[in-house]
């Protein structure tokens, strides 16, 4: 695996690979790399001749309160991982290849919509970052196809519609999210986690699945949703939200709305946020089998 610092040394080595034919996959991460990563770059790897993998903290989607200097960097442990994965490339750049004009003066990307509520309401102007930084990664790599984990559901979304609006050629492979053995999403945030909170911690998958089925016998999404706060507060938690959406805009659904629906919960505990959603459609027919 081949490891570069600096955008010109990315690209000589994808222009290599394009005259020989090769399609690119690409990873962008944070870092702090753990399985739900590695399942990303080797669905990548399935798809395309070569994998490239980013590791870089992105000032611009954390906010002035918010956890940009504690967020764990593992960059040795990253660099074992990728290998033992059989990535081909690693891009790990500093803050003045990403943003050479520094991040105060740099351009900004907005989408608009999917980013005003969830997350972005609870963080305003993360959204724009990502925005700003996948832009800029793509720009960089070029790839063929970027694979991203359906834990961050509304950042997935938001790529979407980047993606689209601008006609940009690369495939968005999304991989459903990758959880511990008790239900937990996996997260690069998770180690902030004390033994107390850890416990806790998997009532949030358990909220959604009862979210799912309340839904599912028929009760009015404000009441889940209520219903959902108030547990998520007795099992410890600061919730932000707990929501039902329509998964394609996250917008509120109709009360007659039964399908391509999600539930999404962020909520703190321990002074770590915790993010997870889950999709949920009716359930089938107890005889559905039989009359297929």
């Amino acid at each position: 695996m081949r490891i570069v610092e600096r955008v010109e040394d990315l690209r000589e080595a994808v222009r290599g690979w394009r005259r020989q034919g090769e399609s690119i996959g690409f990873v962008p991460t944070m870092g702090n790399l753990h399985a739900g990563h590695h399942a990303l770059v080797d669905a990548a790897k399935r798809r395309c001749a070569r994998v490239v993998a980013s590791v870089f903290v992105n000032p611009t989607q954390f906010g002035p309160n918010e956890d940009y200097a504690r967020y764990p960097r593992t960059p040795d442990d990253d660099e074992a991982g990728l290998r033992a994965h059989a990535c081909d490339l690693l891009f790990r750049p500093g803050v003045a290849e990403m943003y050479p004009f520094g991040t105060a003066a740099c351009v900004r990307v907005h989408v608009p919509g999917l980013t005003d509520e969830l997350d972005g309401a609870a963080r305003p102007g993360h959204f724009d970052g990502v925005a700003t930084v996948v832009l800029r990664l793509f720009n960089m790599v070029q790839p063929d196809l970027a694979a991203f984990g359906a834990k961050d559901f509304q950042q997935l979304q938001v790529i979407r519609y980047l993606v689209r609006e601008l006609s940009l050629p690369v495939e968005i492979l999304p991989l459903p999210t990758q959880r511990d053995h008790d239900g937990l999403a996996l997260s690069s945030r998770n180690r902030f986690l004390d033994a107390q909170a850890r416990a806790a911690a998997p009532a949030i998958h358990a909220t959604l699945q009862r979210m799912r089925e309340a839904w599912r016998a028929g009760r009015a999404v404000p009441a889940i949703e209520a219903d959902a706060v108030a547990a998520l507060r007795g099992s410890g938690f600061a919730p932000d939200y707990a929501a039902i959406r329509r998964a394609a805009d996250l917008a509120p659904p109709r009360a007659d709305e039964r399908r391509g629906l999600v539930a999404l919960i962020a909520a703190r505990i321990g002074g770590t946020r915790l993010i997870d959603n889950l999709e949920f459609e009716p359930e089938p027919p107890a005889d559905a089998v039989e009359r297929m």
